[in-house]
């Protein structure tokens, strides 16, 4: 994937996991430190979580100036949430930045990076889910042009209990399919 203003995307590798699981509860840290509880908790997730996504997803990366800006995974599948569904998404999940290292708005900017490459792979829509206790969050996203499509309540979470989410969904307009 080409450069998204300065920033460089790509792949994660086995290579990166470690830095993945900083990335993640750096993040997790972050949240709890402005009284965002209940979703993400330091220590939750570790290397083998990462490598499991990249067998099944896809796990990517995004630098700046050679440091670790942020990452995100895309799954072409949750049926978990969504249950059984025809081939038309891709689904975002840890959308995640490393806030000493970049610049407000980089978050939308891996998640447009996250848009085309479901668009390259012949998607129509990106889905995800959010926690619904998290307004902050939900507002985020509808702000980026998702809306709520749904809701699941008692979804399984690697390393914690089930909890319930906002399903949002974007569909794909033609810029962002080329």
């Amino acid at each position: 994937m080409p450069s998204t203003t300065g920033l460089r995307v790509r792949p994660a590798a086995e290579a990166d996991l470690a830095a993945l699981v900083r990335l993640r509860d750096d993040a997790a840290r972050w949240m709890l430190a402005r009284g965002v509880t209940g979703q993400w908790r330091p220590g939750e997730l570790d290397e083998d979580h990462f490598r499991r996504v990249m067998a099944h997803g896809e796990v990517w990366l995004a630098q700046a100036g050679g440091r670790l800006a942020g990452a995100w995974e895309l799954w072409w599948e949750d049926e978990d949430a969504w249950g059984p569904q025809p081939p038309v998404a891709g689904y975002v999940h840890r959308l995640m930045v490393d806030r000493t290292a970049t610049a407000p708005g980089t978050g939308r900017l891996l998640l447009g990076a996250a848009e085309r490459r479901v668009a390259e792979a012949g998607r129509t829509r990106v889905r995800l889910d959010c926690l619904a206790g998290n307004a902050q969050l939900n507002a985020y996203y509808l702000d980026a042009g998702y809306r709520v499509v749904g809701h699941k309540a008692g979804k399984p979470q690697p390393g914690g209990a089930p909890k319930s989410f906002t399903l949002m969904e974007k569909q794909l307009g033609q810029a962002a399919r080329g």
